[in-house]
């Protein structure tokens, strides 16, 4: 699945050598070279993951990494820090402003790639490619398939990224709005009524398997997955 990268490197060879990876991975790629250009471009677009250099001009990247952390729409960022202190006591310190990993210069792409993907699969499991499943439920990426109790399922490509993001993230109340950031992205503008239309549309979708019954509507607050499916769902479809 592609995701959006933000490259936050002053050196020019470094920030190349990055973005040429990444790319070649399979990954769309922003980059910036301060902090300041780095908020222009998230402002214009929420990237999946920032990959943020200690030492930039003017603010560092530890102020910068503390402001995406204390700005509700950029809190649930994942963030690593790329940086040539490799004390003990700077990786705290890098922690502590909100970095999600800290890797420590040079390293090799190939490092670089699966600390990603390890950051990816712990914060943002829904950008990956691992095959899930709940139960008899069942959905891969990759292939874009939805199997319940061995009947394949027609998902559409909303519903199935919504299913996604649910199924990585069960058991937690989400709202309309939520939603919304999550599956279509922060900078759409759709009615949040559309949410439910999609949801109603998953729910018929997983009809064939008795899986519908996964998705729990909370009165007032929004949409829950349910991580197992309700006795009475199971009972009647057997």
């Amino acid at each position: 699945m592609t995701t959006t990268i933000l490259v936050i490197e002053d050196e020019p060879a470094i920030q190349e050598l990055i973005a040429v990876n990444l790319a070649f991975a399979g990954h769309k790629v922003l980059r910036a070279s301060d902090a300041e250009q780095a908020q222009i471009l998230i402002r214009a677009e929420l990237p999946d993951l920032i990959l943020l250099d200690w030492m930039l001009p003017g603010a560092s990247g530890i102020a910068l990494a503390r402001k995406l952390r204390s700005d509700e729409r950029t809190s649930l960022v994942p963030v690593i820090m790329l940086t040539a202190k490799g004390a003990e006591v700077d990786k705290v310190e890098g922690l502590e402003a909100g970095a999600d990993d800290y890797i420590t210069k040079p390293f090799s792409p190939k490092e670089l790639l699966a600390r990603i993907k390890a950051v990816l699969r712990r914060r943002a499991p829904q950008l990956t490619d691992d095959v899930i499943q709940i139960g008899t439920l069942q959905l891969d990426p990759a292939t874009h398939r939805v199997t319940g109790a061995d009947i394949s399922l027609t998902v559409g490509p909303t519903e199935f990224r919504l299913l996604h993001f649910f199924m990585t993230h069960t058991e937690r109340v989400f709202t309309r709005t939520q939603l919304l950031d999550q599956v279509w992205g922060d900078h759409v503008f759709v009615e949040e009524r559309t949410v439910d239309v999609h949801i109603r549309r998953l729910r018929k979708a997983l009809e064939p398997s008795g899986h519908d019954a996964h998705i729990e509507t909370i009165r007032g607050a929004g949409y829950r997955f349910a991580a197992v499916l309700p006795e009475r769902s199971r009972s009647e479809k057997s």
